[in-house]
């Protein structure tokens, strides 16, 4: 159940964190695990930014790295941005009622 969820939302968090700062793909994948998605791997991170990329939501700069070779970077196009400000407008619109909802089951 918590998978089939969690599909639904990961794009829209991937495109905000994209937004605060440019990341590469493990970096991503390090920061979704830092908020408590630590059932998301990069195995299922880099198929939803190829698809990003192929929808022009993101874009990918190859940079060099400290440690190895090269990263590619993602941030967000203007595209991104208008797909990211509809994310949050859906998820306003659902989180409320499905919070009240919840909530009524502990009563």
């Amino acid at each position: 159940m918590r998978s089939q969820l969690l599909k639904g939302i990961l794009e829209g968090c991937i495109l905000s964190i994209i937004d605060q700062e440019a990341v590469y793909g493990y970096k991503l994948s390090i920061k979704l695990q830092q908020f408590g998605l630590n059932d998301v791997s990069e195995g299922s991170i880099y198929p939803i930014l190829l698809r990003l990329q192929k929808e022009k939501l993101i874009e990918g700069e190859m940079r060099p790295s400290p440690s190895g070779p090269k990263r590619k970077y993602y941030k967000l196009t203007q595209n991104g941005i208008t797909a990211l400000n509809e994310f949050y407008s859906e998820w306003q619109s659902i989180q409320f009622p499905v919070e009240k909802i919840i909530q009524r089951r502990s009563k």
